[in-house]
């Protein structure tokens, strides 16, 4: 017979092995942020804490290194973008900014506007954070070629590659996989973050990322997504083989979308200094 503690200890073991398989460390080590838009905070579901962009304690309090708030959608400029990223700075989270790159609307504006936006709400929000990381959202009608574009233009005014962030979309996966060696060298520069909330289709982050043929790493994982349905925001979290992700962030009272670092404390410290625009 078993005794609980070797079943313990096996239990534990097995966990780590599971988490570990999805990256560098387990899913316990992994360095945990969140990122959000103007949609959120989304309604409240449980009981537990609550959030704001002026007031994100509890956040910080949950675990949450960092915060990448949505700063525009094509033109459309996101309303809470401001005072999400004041609120994580005064937690003293790292700050990180994206832009959702629509294929109708040339890269290059998108671009500016992005950069032009930041540098407005440093100016007005009196920020003090002196690095920020740049992130683009690619729409999943987007072609290589824009998003090497988008790419490019950042690094032109920053001096710094934005992450690149894409959903697991059949289309993009056709589009990118196929692009060519040009195009793909230069994603290729900027970092991966993954999205991969559902076991569906691929059983770890490891296996989308080698369905784009583009990186021979991955760098953040969007473990946990949020749905609508049913006329409220449903929180959609990776489970598969024996690991399962929280349904929710701590002991917060609502779904939120969120993302693990692949590597460790000082690794991710690091790399976000490294990546980010010294603005």
């Amino acid at each position: 017979m078993i005794t609980r503690t070797i079943f313990l200890s096996l239990t534990v073991a097995l966990l780590s092995s599971c988490g570990s398989k999805y990256g560098k460390v387990s899913y316990s080590e992994a360095p945990k942020f969140i990122n959000v838009s103007a949609y959120d905070p989304k309604e409240r579901q449980r009981s537990g804490r609550s959030y704001n962009p002026h007031n994100q304690t509890a956040l910080k309090v949950n675990g949450s290194r960092a915060l990448i708030a949505r700063c525009a959608k094509g033109y459309e400029l996101d309303s809470k973008c401001a005072d999400f990223l004041l609120g994580a700075e005064r937690q003293g989270m790292k700050l990180g900014a994206y832009c959702f790159i629509l294929a109708h609307i040339s890269p290059t504006v998108q671009a500016d506007r992005f950069i032009q936006r930041l540098r407005a709400i440093k100016s007005s929000k009196s920020l003090q954070t002196r690095e920020i990381l740049l992130v683009c959202d690619a729409d999943t009608k987007s072609s290589a070629a824009q998003i090497a574009e988008f790419i490019q233009r950042i690094e032109k005014l920053t001096g710094t590659t934005p992450i690149v962030y894409l959903e697991n979309s059949d289309r993009l996966r056709t589009t990118l996989s196929s692009a060519s060696s040009k195009y793909k060298r230069i994603i290729r520069r900027a970092p991966y973050w993954i999205a991969l909330y559902s076991n569906k289709d691929y059983d770890s982050p490891r296996d989308l990322m080698k369905a784009y043929d583009i990186w021979n790493t991955w760098a953040i994982w969007q473990f946990g997504g949020v749905l609508w349905e049913n006329g409220r925001s449903t929180p959609k979290v990776f489970r598969s083989l024996g690991w399962r992700a929280p349904k929710y962030f701590g002991n917060m009272d609502r779904p939120m979308e969120r993302n693990a670092f692949n590597g460790t404390a000082e690794e991710f410290e690091n790399f976000w200094s490294r990546n980010s625009w010294k603005w």
